[in-house]
């Protein structure tokens, strides 16, 4: 359904902002690449 898709796609947009935070502690410049 719709709604599956929609958590589905909250879930992965989650691991990817967790994704780019740990950049930004590892690389300091990711976050004004952004």
């Amino acid at each position: 359904s719709f709604s599956d898709f929609e958590y589905a796609g909250k879930r992965k947009q989650t691991r990817r902002e967790r994704f780019l935070a740990e950049m930004d502690q590892v690389v300091p410049w990711t976050g004004s690449a952004r």
